[in-house]
């Protein structure tokens, strides 16, 4: 079978990195493919691990060069996915899986028709804050910004192929290798299942 690459994303705090950590625990042959960005390492995280960490300068650089399949700047930081890291892996004959943005997730899909892509859905607005809040990395101002721009993100839900909501993150674990094993055709992005919840998350409250 041929290699397959799924493009993962979610806004800010939904659970994705910590999502795709346990996926591999259970699936490791999963490569994952290591994205590059300007923005600071969080505690515990190691260049090379969670991201390649430069300055904007040498990203700048890796643009000019044409060395990203895609990038794009998130929160005031650029975030950028090595094209020849990827094939890299792919021609290896892994399945790969990708941590992503929407807009760089856009820019894939684009250039690598066939890749499977997958959103990660809050279960509502108020845990989406409490996440956030509980990461105790960013300010009060910050938080709503992410919560804010959150909204934005999720309403592109619709243009990936399978949506999983993070609520009971075993299940969700479950539901991301059921995917990757090909067995996903009931978490469709489109399943009538998700209406309340995007109800929560996608409609501001009326004053």
């Amino acid at each position: 079978m041929k290699p397959r690459l799924f493009v993962i994303a979610a806004p800010s705090g939904a659970g994705k990195t910590s999502l795709v950590k346990a996926l591999r625990l259970r699936l490791p042959e999963l490569a994952v493919s290591t994205s590059h960005t300007t923005r600071p390492a969080r505690p515990n995280e190691v260049d090379g691990r969670e991201y390649y960490f430069v300055d904007n300068a040498q990203f700048d650089r890796m643009v000019d060069a044409g060395a990203f399949l895609e990038h794009a700047r998130v929160f005031d930081n650029q975030y950028g996915t090595s094209r020849g890291q990827l094939e890299e892996k792919l021609a290896a004959g892994s399945d790969v899986i990708l941590e992503i943005d929407w807009q760089g997730a856009r820019q894939v899909r684009a250039a690598m028709p066939g890749c499977e892509s997958i959103f990660i859905l809050p279960p509502s607005r108020e845990a989406l804050r409490q996440r956030l809040t509980d990461r105790r990395t960013d300010s009060e101002a910050v938080i709503e910004r992410r919560l804010a721009d959150a909204v934005s993100d999720m309403s592109h839900y619709r243009e990936f192929d399978y949506v999983v909501v993070n609520e009971d993150f075993d299940r969700a674990v479950e539901q991301l290798a059921s995917i990757v094993r090909g067995q996903g055709q009931q978490l469709a992005a489109g399943r009538s299942a998700l209406a309340p919840v995007l109800a929560n998350l996608l409609v501001f409250p009326t004053p």
